[in-house]
């Protein structure tokens, strides 16, 4: 059987079909060319776009299952001496299966943007961005070379910039979006610092040509110290990841993200950008296989992630900032299985995650909808009635997130648990702890949001001022905000909201069952990710006791995970429907607790008091110090007040009188012949 091959021509139309799209949309749809072609041919072309990237990517993910592989110059940007800038696509399974989940799940986006963004002035900006975001993210993983993964990396951060503040006339948008734009800021200093370490010691920004000269630069130190240079740039690469991919401390941006439109929550959390960090270090695989210490911090890293902001998702009112705390507790989960090095498993979860994230975020984006755009759960309630197929299509999203067993989620999130206790890295008691633990955390808050939204009393419909208003997350004061009025009743959306919401309620529950094999215990990655399995054996230990799918789901039933993911439910079901007064009542027992999770651990404030008002008085002194009275004091004003004060005593000098000028002229004379005779006399002797 002959082995395809992929064509040039198609991966490079796989990007720039969604750029097509959004450069359309985005001049001739907007006010910048006078909105020449309208809202239907703004959203026409740019799903159109995404639509041709994804059937192109399901067919060269189909060829890449057969054998087809691509690692190829594209285009020669420039060259400097033998370092070579180059854009080239590098397609391997890794890179089909994220091809296939960015664009899949950008589709469906897209197709629901219809519904959600229909009275919005911005709707053709939207689809533009959308479309542009889509390119950034195909081109990040694509990438063959450290140049392209950077302009990827900086794209998909430049585009969720303009997303995030979308509603730009909200000042919450725009410090929300000014918040993401600075905090990636920070890990794209250490991520650039790691790609110019390994640039001057490899001289090449080539995957290939790094990989090749690891173990000559594992034998390297960094200039200056004892530390070892690949473990520095490891350390530094990731350090990027936890901006992207939201990891502690660097996640502040990303619950305020919420901010942008509920679609852009869902692409941003589900398929791209926050994805980008766990692609990133499954691809340097190679590299941080070498270095137990950086493999130790990924891992610690993750961990506190895990375990803490799943904390942060119990006390939230706001149905999208729930989801977006599960989104952040589910990262840490995917980097806890990355220090492990169980990188199959974690670019597993990643795509599990993806599918039953985007149905969670566009659920909550349903009911908004439906609530006439209050976002606080303490007024919904008794919605399965109204919303069937959000409610049937959130309680699925709901039951994989939990791991569930059958459902996608129970596949790779048992098996990242499984490989943290085969683990015995440093780091990896905390990690298995930190887990277990979410396992319940993780049930309960979802159930909570799950319970208050679709069941219980109805607490929509009353007079407004009964509403809760004592979050300040819930509080926005524009149109897209005002709830229900009395009497009023939701609705369901219409079907290009809940189309979807099927369509990805289907892998959520299907593609773990179907996929775990082949990607977790079978050859699908090959060579593209690399697992020491001497140093790391986790992942071998796990294909040892693996027995498929099935076996799988029917032995956790004797595992303790089933049952905390079980006592969570109960309990959110015990304290939110049936006994609501005891969490009232552990409120106002446990309120400093409570107070330090309202305050997200007070994170937030301390960027604000130590970073920002140290960056506002560094300026103020740079500004005062160096550029009033250094700059302009002493070398601008300084230099022309001291010329203007040689000036006015030079000036004298002229004072008109003949008198005067023939005495300086006879005493110039005078000194003239004494310097000549001083001279002549000095060369006789």
């Amino acid at each position: 059987m002959t082995t395809p091959t992929l064509n040039p021509l198609v991966l490079l139309a796989i990007p720039l079909a969604p750029l097509l799209g959004s450069a359309i949309a985005g001049l001739f749809g907007t006010k910048f060319f006078g909105n020449l072609i309208g809202r239907t041919a703004s959203h026409t072309v740019t799903i159109l776009g995404v639509a041709i990237a994804c059937l192109l990517s399901f067919m060269v993910l189909n060829d890449v299952m057969a054998g087809a592989r691509f690692n190829e110059t594209i285009y020669t940007w420039m060259q400097l001496g033998e370092l070579s800038l180059e854009v080239g696509f590098l397609v391997d399974p890794l890179t089909a299966m994220m091809m296939v989940v960015v664009t899949f799940v950008s589709l469906m986006v897209h197709i629901y943007t219809i519904g959600y963004m229909s009275e919005d002035e911005g709707y053709a900006r939207f689809f533009s961005y959308i479309s542009l975001f889509t390119f950034a993210m195909l081109m990040l993983v694509m990438s063959n070379n450290f140049l392209q993964l950077f302009f990827g990396w900086e794209a998909v951060g430049l585009v969720s910039y303009l997303l995030i503040g979308f509603w730009y006339k909200r000042p919450t948008a725009i410090f929300a979006n000014m918040k993401a734009f600075l905090v990636n800021r920070v890990g794209d200093f250490g991520f650039i610092l790691g790609i110019g370490l390994l640039l001057a010691y490899s001289g090449s920004m080539s995957y290939n040509d790094v990989f090749a000269q690891k173990e000559m630069m594992l034998q390297q130190v960094l200039p200056g110290t004892d530390w070892n240079l690949l473990t520095v740039a490891c350390i530094c690469l990731f350090i990027g990841a936890m901006g992207k991919s939201a990891q502690f401390p660097l996640h502040v941006w990303l619950p305020d993200s919420m901010e942008g439109p509920t679609p852009i929550s869902a692409l941003i959390h589900a398929a791209t950008m926050v994805t980008a960090g766990i692609f990133m270090v499954s691809r340097m695989s190679p590299l941080f296989e070498l270095s137990d210490t950086a493999l130790s911090f990924v891992l610690i890293i993750g961990s506190i992630t895990a375990l803490f902001m799943g904390f942060l998702g119990i006390v939230q009112n706001d149905i999208k900032r729930v989801v977006a705390y599960s989104t952040l507790s589910q990262l840490g989960y995917m980097t806890v299985a990355l220090g492990v090095s169980a990188y199959p498993i974690a670019v597993f979860h990643l795509m599990t995650h993806a599918f039953f994230k985007a149905l969670l975020f566009l659920g909550a984006g349903s009911v908004i909808m439906g609530m006439h755009h209050d976002q606080d759960m303490r007024n919904m309630g008794g919605l399965w009635k109204y919303m069937p197929i959000t409610w049937l299509t959130s309680l699925l999203g709901s039951l994989a997130l939990i791991g569930t067993p059958f459902f996608s989620g129970f596949y790779s999130k048992d098996s990242i648990i499984e490989a943290v206790a085969a683990s015995h890295i440093y780091g990896s008691g905390f990690a298995y702890f930190a887990v277990m633990a979410g396992v319940f955390i993780t049930a309960f808050y979802s159930f909570r949001m799950y319970f208050l939204v679709f069941h219980g009393k109805e607490r929509f419909g009353q007079a407004h001022d009964a509403h809760h208003s004592d979050d300040h997350h819930d509080d926005h004061h524009d149109d897209h905000h005002h709830g229900l009025a009395p009497g009023q009743k939701p609705h369901e959306s219409p079907w290009v909201v809940t189309l979807p919401l099927v369509l990805l309620a289907i892998p959520s529950v299907v593609i773990g069952y179907l996929a775990i094999g082949p990607m977790v215990f079978g050859e699908f990655f090959g060579d593209s990710i690399l697992v020491d399995a001497v140093k790391h054996p986790a992942m071998k230990e796990l294909s040892d006791a693996f027995h498929g799918p099935v076996a799988m789901a029917f032995h956790a039933l004797h595992t303790p995970v089933l049952y905390l993911a079980l006592g969570g439910i109960v309990t959110a079901a015990v304290f939110y429907l049936w006994l609501p007064q005891i969490p009232a009542f552990f409120a106002r027992v446990l309120s400093p607790v409570k107070k330090v999770l309202d305050n997200k651990y007070y994170l937030d404030d301390f960027n604000q008091a130590v970073f920002a008002k140290g960056a506002r008085l560094l300026g103020a002194g740079l500004w005062k110090g160096a550029d009033q009275k250094l700059i302009d004091g002493l070398i601008v004003n300084g230099s022309a007040n001291m010329i203007a004060y040689f000036s006015s005593r030079v000036r004298k000098v002229q004072s008109g009188f003949l008198y005067h000028y023939a005495f300086a002229m006879i005493l110039g004379l005078i000194g003239l012949i004494a310097w000549i005779l001083y001279t002549h006399l000095g060369s006789i002797q």
